[in-house]
């Protein structure tokens, strides 16, 4: 039975109005029988003219490709573009904090930690952040706070060469849907070839397209990379992935109030697993099928994903990047995504407590359920 109108919990949600995200809450909002969230936009937010509610509960979401909220992150006027990411994290996440700031004087509840998001959308902070705690990550000498700076092509190369990782995955500290990662094997002096989605226009600048491209010359890979470490870049080894129908396969998996409740396989012919860049969903029970078949375990996979998921406790839901490795048997945390949630038509796992929900409704349920006397740090 919904609960009462004045019962229920007032929500608003931060982010832009017309976004798809918004929109699948919005609809969870009303599915609940709770009166509809308000939204509340990140250029108020950005404006200093957002202002929240007693007793009201606050979701952040992604800032989109809003173009003009793009040009106050990024100064730059074309969502496509890949570089000022730096900038884009130091003025994203000053907005939380303002976002925390207001919501706590006002007395509301907040779902997404400001702490927690600096650390998400930093990729070496979250992968030394994983390390230390015992989640299983894929090497790196870009870990954690104190790892040496990556000033281009040459340190890349230096870093390969110094931890025997002769394949790598080479990702703008704080970028997000893939934009500039490339997939980079070494064999030798000379050799090398790289897979990306990132493409250079005549001016030499670095734009995100929807086709993965294949680099074969270290002049081509060199020019990227030199162009994107002011940003910061993180190294990972690339680890081999297990395969399904022969196409390599890992698993988006959303943790939501501590429990992992849905999870999309993603297969894909390239190295980049990313839906909107060619990847096709795959099949979940065939998945754990194959880890069952060679002696693995699907509960304690979902396990790892939960232990990553908990180190975050200040946000509700978060979306974890499950690498499975050659074989089905073991598996790795690739990243942890603040936003990680957007997977339509797809409802909770068996056994997760949000059977027949989407991602969106299983957060209303946990926000529902969570204790009212939950406060979240305006600062990380």
């Amino acid at each position: 039975m919904p609960p009462s109108a004045s019962s229920a919990p007032r929500l608003a949600v931060v982010g832009n109005p017309g976004s798809r995200r918004i929109g699948l809450f919005q609809d969870a909002v009303r599915a609940a029988g709770l009166p509809r969230a308000r939204t509340v936009s990140w250029l108020d937010v950005l404006g200093g003219d957002a202002d929240f509610l007693p007793g009201e509960t606050v979701r952040i979401d992604s800032p989109g490709e809003d173009l003009e909220v793009d040009h106050l992150l990024r100064g730059a006027g074309d969502p496509t573009r890949v570089e000022g990411s730096a900038l884009w994290y130091a003025r994203f996440t000053s907005a939380v904090r303002d976002v925390a700031r207001a919501a706590r004087s006002a007395g509301a509840f907040l779902l997404d930690g400001p702490g927690d998001i600096a650390v998400l959308f930093d990729k070496r902070l979250c992968h030394g952040v994983l390390d230390t705690a015992g989640v299983p990550v894929p090497a790196s000498p870009t870990s954690g706070p104190g790892a040496p700076p990556v000033r281009g092509w040459a340190d890349v190369r230096a870093l390969m060469a110094e931890h025997r990782m002769p394949r790598v995955f080479v990702k703008p500290a704080h970028g997000s849907s893939a934009s500039g990662v490339m997939a980079v094997e070494t064999a030798g002096p000379g050799r090398i070839r790289a897979s990306t989605s990132v493409e250079r226009d005549p001016a030499g600048r670095l734009h995100n397209s929807l086709r993965v491209r294949r680099l074969t010359t270290e002049r081509e890979v060199a020019a990227i990379v030199d162009a994107l470490a002011p940003d910061g870049l993180h190294i990972e080894r690339w680890l081999p992935k297990a395969s399904q129908r022969g196409r390599v396969a890992d698993l988006r998996v959303v943790v939501v109030g501590g429990r992992a409740t849905h999870a999309v396989v993603r297969t894909s012919r390239s190295p980049m697993t990313n839906l909107h860049l060619g990847g096709e969903r795959g099949d979940l029970d065939e998945v754990r099928a194959a880890v069952e078949i060679a002696g693995g375990s699907w509960g304690e996979a979902l396990a790892v994903c939960e232990k990553a998921a908990a180190l975050f406790p200040d946000t509700l839901c978060v979306g974890v990047d499950l690498l499975p490795a050659t074989g089905w048997r073991r598996f790795a945390v690739g990243e942890v995504n603040a936003f990680g949630d957007l997977l339509p038509r797809l409802t909770g796992m068996p056994g997760s407590g949000a059977e027949g929900l989407d991602t969106y409704a299983a957060q209303v349920a946990a926000v529902l359920n969570r204790p009212r006397n939950h406060r979240v740090s305006a600062t990380p």
